[in-house]
């Protein structure tokens, strides 16, 4: 049932919303006042923060349609949230190789890295950011139809028609979209969980490499459960849903049981939002102990004191 859904994504979008806030909000607080000496990624979790931060807050404005059934806010704002949708989770998935390959890196080969700046992770950033936003347009563009009706002027997201393409086009994109966007995304991640893996069972590691190495093995196999829980299912559901809006899946029963799938692996898509400031607090010893309460009490103290002496001095 088409209610259901709606009702279904306006509850999910609702429990992601305020967390998700607050948590990247919060996260890059911490990253920008207290870890500006750090080179463990931290260029690439700001990223990440923002990623999942841009999303949020085009949440309520999906909140609000599914509610009510009906977009009021006119067709590029409607192509726009549904694009931004793409970017946050492409740019999420950019920046979690980006964290474990980072991490990784460091670990494996420390003297090699140990003058390395960290204006070469903002050009990395830059970099994903302009291929991902290129790389995403083809979603809004298969979207954009010109000769909508008055019922698809008023809708929005998931409801938006796609426009017709042959069979051929079709899978080429779809498996260009999951070689470049999941698989390789994944098996990136993969190896260097098992490079780590393989790096703590050698024997002539000190304590302090032992407790390093775990560390990282810790963070780069938190991004891959996040990538597996939050992306997986929805590069499984994508092509599928895709058939089905394209109108190549005839048989009713599978369209249905498709296209419940794929609004579950969207919502858990969106979950990502609020799931990886988790990956910041279990895996990032300096972020924890900046959110315990007298390093929070001790920081907006500092904050306050940079103000007074900023205002007066002005």
């Amino acid at each position: 049932n088409n209610t259901d859904v709606k009702c279904y994504y306006a509850i999910t979008y609702t429990l992601i919303l305020i967390p998700g806030l607050i948590g990247n909000v919060l996260a890059l607080w911490i990253f920008y006042g207290y870890m500006k000496e750090t080179k463990r990624a931290v260029i690439f979790m700001m990223n990440l923060a923002i990623a999942d931060l841009a999303q949020v807050l085009s949440l309520p404005l999906r909140i609000f349609y599914y509610l009510s059934g009906i977009w009021h806010f006119g067709k590029g704002l409607c192509i726009f949230c549904f694009y931004l949708k793409y970017v946050n989770m492409y740019a999420s998935i950019y920046f979690l190789v980006c964290i474990s390959i980072r991490r990784f890196m460091f670990l494996m080969y420390p003297f090699k890295f140990s003058e390395y700046k960290r204006i070469y992770d903002v050009y990395i950033s830059i970099a994903g950011w302009i291929v991902v936003c290129i790389g995403c347009l083809p979603f809004p563009l298969l979207r954009f139809n010109h000769n909508e009706t008055s019922i698809a002027s008023n809708s929005c997201f998931a409801d938006l028609p796609i426009n017709t393409i042959d069979l051929s086009n079709a899978i080429v994109m779809v498996t260009v979209g999951e070689l470049i966007g999941f698989v390789t995304p994944l098996l990136i991640i993969l190896y260097c969980s098992w490079k780590t893996i393989l790096s703590l069972k050698e024997k002539n590691s000190i304590s302090h490499d032992f407790g390093e190495k775990q560390k990282t093995l810790k963070m780069i196999l938190t991004c891959a459960v996040v990538f597996l829980i939050c992306f997986a299912p929805y590069h499984i559901s994508f092509p599928l849903d895709f058939l089905v809006k394209s109108n190549w899946i005839k048989n009713q029963r599978a369209r249905n049981v498709i296209s419940i799938f794929h609004a579950v692996a969207l919502c858990l898509a969106s979950l990502n939002s609020c799931v990886d400031p988790v990956i910041y607090y279990f895996t990032t010893d300096e972020f924890r102990r900046r959110l315990s309460r007298q390093d929070l009490q001790d920081s907006i103290q500092l904050h306050n004191k940079n103000y007074a002496k900023k205002h007066s001095r002005t």
